[in-house]
């Protein structure tokens, strides 16, 4: 079994940019502006979704199979299942502090929240860095193409059509064009257009309006 895992990398890429522009931009919203700060906790809320529902991909479809195959390398499995923990709780922190700003917009609520966004950040890094070096070289030697795709269709099938369009432009936009071909190559032609048609200008025009 041989699968290629370069996908992954190019996911995680688009999750440690978001990770970074929502503390910046949380920083940047004065105190009192809420229509701007509802504007970054919907966009925070697609940034979450799409990370929960890809690391719950992996939690179902990717450890267990990896633990059932490997024996001295378990070790990696199960650091990255204890790292999922550790964002888990980032995200609850998160999930409580983006409300309580997003109300008021208040100075101190800011504060918290752009220190939880920061904890929250540090804590994905650590564990994306660590799987693209130690994770992602089992997968490709033990993981078979088909269990690798179920990750990506557990994903299609657990978000909300739209919230899928700005999760793909979200992937595409820093890729490069060998990275792009690789992504749209696994999409039915089909899915390719409505890409092209709807996803690509929605996504510029969301873009614009959370990054101002």
């Amino acid at each position: 079994m041989s699968v290629n895992t370069q996908e992954m990398e190019i996911v995680h890429r688009a999750f440690r940019r978001e990770s970074r522009l929502l503390v910046e931009l949380v920083a940047t919203v004065a105190p009192g502006d809420t229509a701007r700060a509802r504007v970054i906790a919907d966009h925070y809320r697609d940034y979450r979704l799409g990370l929960h529902n890809h690391h719950e991909g992996e939690d179902e479809l990717l450890w267990p199979p990896l633990l059932a195959r490997v024996d001295l390398e378990a070790d990696i499995v199960l650091r990255m299942e204890a790292q999922h923990e550790r964002v888990v709780a980032t995200l609850a922190r998160l999930d409580a502090a983006f409300p309580a700003w997003e109300a008021t917009a208040g100075a101190e609520e800011r504060d918290v929240l752009v220190a939880a966004l920061t904890d929250h950040r540090a804590v994905l890094l650590e564990h994306l860095d660590d799987e693209e070096a130690t994770l992602l070289p089992l997968a490709a030697k033990h993981i078979s193409q088909e269990e690798w795709a179920s990750m990506g269709d557990h994903l299609v099938a657990n978000t909300p059509k739209l919230t899928l369009l700005t999760l793909f432009g979200a992937v595409l936009e820093d890729a490069n064009p060998a990275e792009r071909a690789i992504v749209l190559s696994g999409l039915p032609a089909p899915v390719r257009v409505i890409w092209h048609v709807i996803g690509r200008p929605r996504y510029a025009h969301h873009i614009r309006r959370v990054r101002g």
